[in-house]
């Protein structure tokens, strides 16, 4: 049934990388299923290589973006320009009520200036994430977002207690758990039965899974050095394997720095095929956000290739630990991870029931908006 004004309410999902895709698809999922909302997904593409967004659109059950805007690679500037460009008269042209955008990417910070500056109404998911580290891009995309936007999804405490450190209203404020873990609950059954270990030629009882893609890691020649000095040596304990963001790999190629043969390197992985990998790990060495939370929940040790997370709840709850970027850093978290005995728990609202959590605020905060604007006309 539609609601009272008969006419369902339009809303734009904006999704442009990789990590938006696992928390775009139970958002889309709940939302189609509603008759007072008409949603439209908009893929910004900000990541271009078919298997690291292409493939989750069948891994993930997610439908065709209605709008794909190419926006492709470039500087952190020129890719936020030309999301900011391409999705300006995407917009005008739909007026939405509102535009989801999710995560930190610049797409993220740069769909929620455009509609801003429009009108629109802006819902953040994953609002309230901070490193409290201004060098990584990502911070500086959290930071603005969260400052426009209308209405703010966290999906942990410490998301809201930032935010209501910075002056945001509490009722703009909402916990409602983690979209990602509601994807990894549906497709982690179909994912076991991948055929990825067979395909990659594992045949270890004890295997380490890597990513690694910040450029505060991969930009810096020294840095990125130290880092694989660290994997080779925990590669002589146990085989790694890597499936590799393309920027990694460009840059280790031009520096000439030398892998262990006993880390295997891959081209990106789809969805399923890496979630089949992280559950079957011994342990999970990572640079990602997103990583660090899926490996909280499937209970894999993970050592974070950073001296901060704005995830502070898979280290209080989870398997995470920080490890940091140089060496003896690393190899020492690696030792430690080795005799762990903490009590693991999954943090609060990491449910797999973060979708329905998303509807309800979004139909009290979106219908009882267009029905004041209506009894005002």
């Amino acid at each position: 049934m539609l609601n009272s004004f008969n006419v369902p309410v339009p809303l734009v999902v904006l999704a442009g990388a990789r990590p938006n895709f696992m928390k775009v698809a139970p958002l889309m999922d709940v939302l189609s299923g509603d008759p007072d909302f008409s949603t439209t997904l908009i893929h910004t593409g900000q990541h271009y290589d078919h298997n690291m967004s292409g493939q989750f659109f069948s891994d993930l059950d997610l439908r065709e973006p209605k709008y794909y805007l190419g926006v492709g690679c470039g500087s952190h500037a020129q890719q936020t320009a030309e999301v900011i460009k391409r999705i300006e008269p995407v917009l005008i042209e739909m007026n939405p009520a509102a535009i989801l955008v999710v995560g930190d990417v610049n797409s993220t910070m740069a769909g929620a200036l455009v509609a801003t500056k429009l009108g629109i109404k802006v819902v953040h998911v994953e609002a309230g994430l901070r490193s409290f580290d201004r060098t990584m891009p990502e911070e500086i995309n959290r930071i603005v977002t969260d400052s426009i936007s209308d209405l703010l999804l966290v999906t942990e405490e410490s998301g809201r207690v930032n935010l209501l450190r910075e002056g945001i209203s509490q009722d703009r404020i909402h916990f409602v758990g983690n979209l990602m873990i509601d994807s990894l609950q549906r497709h982690l059954e179909r994912a076991m039965k991948s055929d990825i270990g067979r395909r990659l030629g594992i045949n270890a009882d004890r295997f380490g899974l890597v990513t690694l893609h910040r450029p505060a890691n991969v930009d810096n020649d020294r840095q990125l050095a130290e880092i694989l000095e660290a994997l080779s040596e925990i590669a002589a304990d146990l085989p790694l394997y890597w499936p590799m963001h393309p920027r990694t790999r460009v840059r280790i190629d031009r520096a000439a720095i030398p892998l262990s043969d006993r880390i295997h390197s891959m081209e990106p992985l789809g969805y399923l095929d890496f979630l089949l990998l992280q559950a079957s790990s011994s342990i999970v060495l990572t640079d990602s956000g997103g990583v660090q939370e899926e490996t909280t929940v499937l209970g894999i040790p993970c050592l974070t290739l950073r001296d901060n997370t704005e995830r502070p709840a898979t280290i209080r709850y989870g398997t995470n630990r920080l490890a940091g970027t140089r060496k003896e850093s690393i190899l020492e978290a690696w030792r430690q991870s080795r005799g762990d005995r903490r009590e693991r728990h999954i943090p609060p609202l990491w449910d797999g029931k973060a979708g329905p959590r998303c509807h309800a605020v979004l139909r009290q905060f979106l219908l009882g908006q267009c029905a004041a604007e209506l009894q005002t006309q």
